[in-house]
């Protein structure tokens, strides 16, 4: 009487067939954290399984159609979803881009209000130097008058 072994033959196909969902797994995660296009076809290419076999399996199915429907929805972002900003995360960002852009504009204030004290500084030690001559005009160089920039809207940095 031969000894049974089909034992092994069980053992064999239950490995074989975890090493397949192992592959078709990774092809989905693969595919999804590139932010490439999820399809049947194309898991079935990476993972080296047939689309009838991923079609068989209900969790994979399931997790193929969904990530399928969502690439659909957003064609133009390559980003897989575990990684797209939260609305939080956005309005942290603008909060913080306002708040330099006060500051930006307090130090551009600054700075014009010190070249407007320079220039004048500049222009007085000119005049004191040279004071004008007798009959003839006085010219004033125009390159040298501080000149006041007008803001639109508040100067609070908001915009009109």
């Amino acid at each position: 009487m031969r000894a049974d072994n089909s034992q092994h033959i069980v053992d064999a196909a239950r490995r074989r067939s975890e090493y397949t969902r192992a592959k078709a797994v990774q092809a989905l995660r693969s595919l999804d954290a590139a932010g490439e296009p999820v399809t049947f076809e194309i898991v079935a290419k990476r993972a080296g399984v047939s689309r009838s076999w991923l079609y068989a399996q209900p969790d994979l199915r399931a997790e193929i159609e969904r990530l399928r429907a969502a690439h659909r929805r957003e064609p133009s972002s390559p980003v897989p979803a575990r990684q797209r900003t939260s609305d939080a995360s956005l309005l942290r960002r603008l909060e913080a881009a306002n708040a330099r852009i006060r500051r930006l504009t307090e130090e551009n204030q600054q700075l014009r209000e010190q070249l407007a004290r320079a220039l004048g500084e500049q222009r007085a030690a000119t005049t004191r130097t040279s004071p004008p001559q007798a009959g003839v005009g006085v010219q004033l160089d125009v390159r040298h008058v501080p000149m006041r920039v007008h803001q639109r809207g508040g100067g609070d940095g908001s915009c009109p």
